[in-house]
């Protein structure tokens, strides 16, 4: 059984290597805010990426049919999402850094990197090819998905966990951004990538 639970490290931290926009909202809220606001922000990504996981890993055929039937919408939906980001970070006035320390800026945290996570249905693709390359089918036993979805998460998080301590040690060496300068490179990062996303459904 534990043999599942190292596949599915293994694949999590082949996959779930952080880049895009969570990785952009990481570095951003680990800087501004301390690495709490950071590891917050990745552990939603890792919880959206745990249901694609786990519709692969059980044989959830119906709901993941689903989701690729209409992955266009949810597409727009995440562009528009990062957009939105994006364009909030550009249109930010100066805050403190403790803000993110409050409950709602946890919250705030969490769900918007799950939202941005849960809105790329490409990643059922992903680790359906996953499971396939390291010989896991799908419709799995309860208790062997579970173990498999669980490791997917701790493989995911590593990387979240590095990049924040990353983006933690390089703010303590250069403590000369300016919060201001900070909002508006990601704010534009995040604009950039929100439009990739509505690009690429266009082509």
């Amino acid at each position: 059984m534990t043999a599942y639970l190292w596949k599915g490290v293994l694949i999590g931290l082949l996959f779930g290597l952080p880049a895009g926009a969570v990785g952009a909202l990481t570095v951003q809220r680990t800087l501004r805010y301390g690495p709490k606001a950071g590891l917050l922000t990745g552990l939603g990504s890792s919880a959206a990426d745990c249901f694609y996981a786990s519709l692969g890993a059980l044989g959830l055929t119906f709901i993941s049919d689903f989701l690729l039937q209409y992955k266009a919408a949810i597409y727009l939906v995440g562009g528009g999402l990062i957009l939105f980001l994006g364009i909030g970070l550009l249109c930010r006035k100066e805050d403190t850094p403790g803000q993110e320390g409050k409950d709602v800026g946890r919250w705030r945290s969490f769900f918007s990197s799950f939202a941005i996570g849960i809105t790329n249905p490409a990643a059922i693709l992903t680790f359906l090819f996953a499971f396939s390359w390291f010989g896991l089918s799908g419709g799995l036993a309860f208790g062997e998905g579970a173990l498999l979805v669980f490791g997917v998460f701790l493989g995911t998080y590593l990387w979240w966990g590095a990049l924040t301590v990353a983006a933690s040690f390089a703010k303590k060496k250069t403590n000369t951004i300016e919060p201001a300068q900070m909002n508006r490179l990601f704010g534009v990062i995040l604009c950039l990538l929100g439009a990739v996303v509505w690009l690429r459904l266009i082509l």
